[in-house]
């Protein structure tokens, strides 16, 4: 689902050339390469796409959040990731699959990219600079699943709780605020993601709470010393 948040993609005009450390902007790369898409919105809990749908587009997040779940042959649903602006979805449809393998439902209010697979497909060949930062992309999601598995095998659920409260807030994005805003996510969708039951994420919450981790004030904020409990030993 997620591990140590990456650098953001930015605001650099993408055709130029950068400078070391420079921002890369995918939206104005996009533009300038002429790939065909469109912009479209969706409002909270809307599903994007479902479980066994046709698989023609890649989705690329320009505000919102998106979470995706998988339901297995008795029924059972399981959140597979957490999904946030500068993140790619959907590109599966690139490796051939003619299926969505997962359901997409926003958890905010979002604004997404749709990329038609062909076009998306032809701009990875065509286009270095795009491609090398579509693969690190790529390459990011797989640690953060690697990193995952090592959070569900060998930590324990308050500091698995920790980290999921931290990816949700975006924290490690560039710019962010002492107190980081944290999309409206329940308990027992934490629960879900970190293998555990809800009773035991309230008790945490309520810990975190108490200890100045986290503030309920104006809607849920996290604040960065939630780390310490990630780095505990």
């Amino acid at each position: 689902m997620y591990g140590p948040l990456r650098p953001p993609f930015g605001e650099a005009n993408a055709m130029t050339p950068r400078k070391k450390n420079e921002k890369f902007n995918v939206e104005a790369f996009l533009d300038s390469a002429g790939v065909a898409r469109r912009i479209k919105t969706y409002s909270r809990k809307e599903t994007i796409y479902a479980q066994g749908d046709p698989a023609n587009h890649v989705m690329y997040i320009q505000k919102g959040g998106v979470k995706l779940t998988v339901v297995n042959h008795a029924g059972k649903e399981a959140v597979i990731g957490i999904l946030g602006e500068g993140d790619f979805f959907g590109e599966s449809c690139l490796a051939g699959h003619s299926i969505r393998l997962s359901t997409a439902i926003t958890l905010t209010a979002a604004s997404l990219m749709v990329i038609e697979r062909n076009s998306m497909s032809r701009v990875l060949h065509e286009e270095r600079a795009l491609s090398d930062r579509f693969i690190a992309y790529m390459l990011g999601r797989n640690i953060r699943i690697e990193e995952d598995l090592v959070d569900q095998l060998f930590n324990s659920s308050e500091k698995r709780l920790a980290r999921a409260l931290l990816l949700l807030a975006r924290y490690g994005k560039q710019n962010r605020p002492a107190k980081m805003p944290l999309p409206k996510v329940s308990h027992e969708m934490l629960a879900e993601m970190i293998g555990t039951t809800r009773p035991r994420v309230n008790f945490f919450m309520n810990k975190f709470r108490k200890m100045g981790f986290i503030d309920y004030n104006g809607g849920l904020q996290i604040n960065r010393t939630l780390l310490t409990v990630v780095l505990h030993d």
